[in-house]
């Protein structure tokens, strides 16, 4: 089964890079983040008519996540547990083939210090206790889609530029690591062990041109789910059409 992650910045705007994706990359399942739309102006048809299922957490303006799927979609859980007062959609989970996958989008967390980044902080241990939680079930899960951390130096093209920037902050970077030494695996680092590979490029500068750019996207996996991955990769293809996502997709394959 293959599961790809995609930041879209904006589904309606993207619509015709996301299906051209979805004809050509052709997951099972993919996992989109930053809809910047509510539930009822996702575009489904364009996506249903591809063979996919849809089911959305969206909101106006802004975040909006949504899980893709050419199998059966059960169990749908809208919203990350811990904070019932938290109205920003940023989480989704359900279980797909018998793989629990989550599409996720943290909080980028800046300007750092201050209320963003507390509230990253916030979430992050959130996610860590669902991680917690979903690891007792001793089952295949996924935790993927757009984290905002980049986990090493390496994972950024110029650390010193970003040194006051959220994405590299030790107190963020720890929770990442929190979650790995729970024993989840980042499957893109299982096959590429080092080096510098991005899944994000900003519009501005030249970025893209330059390879000026973060890894910020990432999928985790459980234990049962890592003894199962053949494969994980990152799909820079879509980044280089016209009108693109400023993020681009990382796509991973579980032998069933």
């Amino acid at each position: 089964m293959k599961i790809a992650t995609w930041n879209v910045n904006s589904i309606n705007a993207r619509i015709p890079r996301v299906t051209e994706w979805l004809s050509e990359a052709s997951p099972d399942v993919a996992l989109l983040q930053e809809l910047k739309c509510v539930d009822e102006k996702f575009p489904r048809t364009e996506i249903e008519d591809l063979g996919y299922n849809i089911v959305t957490h969206g909101q106006k303006s802004y975040n909006g996540v949504a899980i893709l799927s050419k199998h059966p979609i059960e169990d749908v859980m809208i919203g990350l547990p811990g904070d019932d007062s938290d109205e920003q959609a940023r989480y989704i989970e359900a279980t797909i083939n018998t793989v629990r996958v989550a599409s996720i989008y943290l909080p980028n967390g800046n300007p750092y210090p201050g209320e963003k980044f507390d509230y990253k902080i916030g979430w992050m241990d959130r996610l860590i206790e669902r991680a917690k939680y979903l690891l007792t079930l001793e089952e295949d899960f996924v935790l993927a889609g757009d984290y905002n951390v980049c986990p090493k130096d390496e994972d950024c093209y110029d650390i010193v530029r970003f040194a006051n920037d959220a994405l590299v902050q030790p107190e963020l970077r720890d929770r990442f690591y929190t979650l790995l030494n729970l024993g989840l695996t980042d499957a893109f680092r299982a096959f590429t062990p080092s080096g510098r590979n991005y899944t994000y490029w900003d519009y501005q500068a030249g970025a893209w041109q330059k390879d000026n750019g973060v890894r910020i996207d990432h999928l985790l996996l459980s234990p049962t789910a890592a003894d199962k991955v053949i494969k994980c990769e990152i799909d820079r293809t879509p980044r280089g059409k016209e009108r693109p996502s400023d993020h681009t997709p990382i796509w991973c394959e579980l032998s069933l």
